[in-house]
């Protein structure tokens, strides 16, 4: 009984967008689940089972639930045959159930239902998981068949982020699920508005200053490229930084310049056309980032005259390329492979984990010479080799100065984008709406900057 805490572990990447040693990963079974967290989705962006397997016996060993998951696309090489073998990879090396991730919201629904009619098949005993984004608008439909077909679980969203690039709501899902004969709970309308008004407060307070208004809407542009809704924030986010530069370009070239839009569609052409090039990597993070800064460069280099690839590959992409991060679902193409050849780079064949040797013992030297606590059940230390450059940010307090100064710049700019006589109001009453403002009763100058949530400061000069 009660309620079960989920967490999302990127296999090799773990919890982060590159690849970690194996020690770390390891470490962070016996922090999570001390920390409360009962069921570990994990997956690899490239489907390498390798990736995968060890998180499951971590899992596992740490009692936990281990729902290894399968990072769903749609290509002439992930059909539902690819999908029944790599479930049945991972359940024989123990995991406890499946997930299917469709990130993007691009599997077909009558696929889906019979990758999931096979797996209950062969195992019925298994739990399956569905969680498909709504972007492109196949996820009811999906939804509807794996249900169908015997899913147990089906990943839902509600207001005020359901929807756009995010999940169905559970409102409408209940009531089709309903209507489909399925045995489903009424929804405690009184809970749902509550748990509503929070996250609209969150959204309020900062969040939403960090969220694209067009992930509110589903786009059907995105069942070509693949791409998933999750990262619509960031491309867009990219796409306004690289902008100007090609629409210099073009200028410079005598040639009709670009709208946002315009960019926005030649963008996802781009994706679709080199990604099958790249051996079809899932478009899950951070492969989904790699592939569309390699299409965006793509764009600026032929903005300039200059060819594909030549400086549009960074050294993130290389390693996922040359085989580093795990094996690629499909052949790469001969341009990238000679591409490769002529910059004296070498692929890999090997487990991926081999690259990636254990650092624990530097970290916990660095915290034990810094006289920084190690933490319960070692949660600091993990923090630290983990997140590295965040958590050196945190101990110095930069990462909350940086916080606070893009969120101020974030607030100033949605006033002054309001234009006319709009009056910028008091950012701290912005940051903090639900706080009643404390006026001292005499003036004079402050000797220390108390804060009960972090560590207090001397006031800067």
């Amino acid at each position: 009984g009660g309620i079960e805490c989920h967490m999302l572990d990127r296999a090799l990447n773990a919890l982060r967008m590159n690849p970690v040693p194996a020690d770390v990963r390891q470490l962070m079974y016996k922090v999570k689940k001390a920390q409360g967290v009962d069921i570990t989705r994990i997956f690899c962006g490239l489907n390498d089972v390798r990736n995968i397997i060890p998180s499951i016996q971590w899992a596992n060993e740490a009692g936990m639930i281990s729902q290894a998951a399968m990072s769903i696309t749609y290509s002439p090489v992930h059909t539902a045959e690819y999908y029944i073998n790599m479930a049945e990879q991972l359940i024989q090396a123990g995991a406890k159930e499946i997930a299917l991730k469709d990130m993007a919201g691009v599997g077909r629904p009558f696929s889906l239902g019979k990758v999931v009619a096979a797996i209950k098949k062969q195992h019925p005993e298994i739990k399956v998981q569905y969680h498909g984004h709504t972007g492109p608008g196949l996820s009811m439909a999906s939804m509807l068949e794996v249900a169908q077909a015997g899913a147990d679980y089906l990943d839902v969203a509600m207001e005020p982020l359901s929807w756009g690039m995010v999940h169905p709501d559970v409102i409408s899902v209940q009531a089709m699920l309903k209507d489909a004969g399925f045995l489903v709970k009424d929804i405690d309308m009184n809970a749902y508005m509550e748990a509503r008004a929070m996250t609209q407060s969150f959204i309020d307070d900062f969040l939403g200053y960090w969220i694209d208004p067009r992930n509110r809407y589903l786009n059907s542009l995105m069942l070509g490229c693949g791409l998933p809704g999750g990262m619509m924030g960031s491309l867009m986010a990219d796409l306004k930084g690289v902008h100007a530069a090609i629409n210099m370009n073009l200028k410079n070239k005598g040639e009709k310049e670009l709208t946002e839009d315009e960019l926005l569609v030649q963008l996802f052409d781009e994706v679709q056309n080199i990604w099958p090039k790249l051996g079809y990597p899932p478009l899950v993070t951070p492969f989904s980032q790699y592939t569309k800064n390699i299409a965006l460069m793509n764009l600026y280099s032929l903005s300039k005259g200059d060819a594909r690839y030549e400086n549009s590959i960074d050294p993130a992409a290389w390693g996922m390329i040359l085989g580093k991060a795990g094996q690629l679902p499909g052949k790469l193409d001969q341009e990238i492979i000679d591409l490769a050849k002529k910059k004296g780079l070498e692929f890999f064949e090997g487990n991926p984990q081999d690259n990636y040797p254990d650092e624990l013992p530097r970290f916990r030297k660095e915290m034990e010479e810094n006289g920084w606590e190690l933490g319960p059940d070692e949660e600091e230390l993990f923090e630290f080799a983990m997140h590295e450059k965040q958590y050196r940010e945190y101990k110095s307090g930069e990462a909350k100065r940086r916080f606070n100064q893009e969120l101020e710049e974030k607030m100033k700019a949605k006033f002054e984008k309001a234009g006319g006589e709009v009056k910028i109001p008091d950012l701290r009453a912005l940051r903090h709406p639900n706080a009643e403002p404390v006026v001292a009763p005499v003036g004079g100058r402050i000797l220390w900057d108390i804060d009960f949530n972090d560590k207090s400061t001397t006031p800067a000069p």
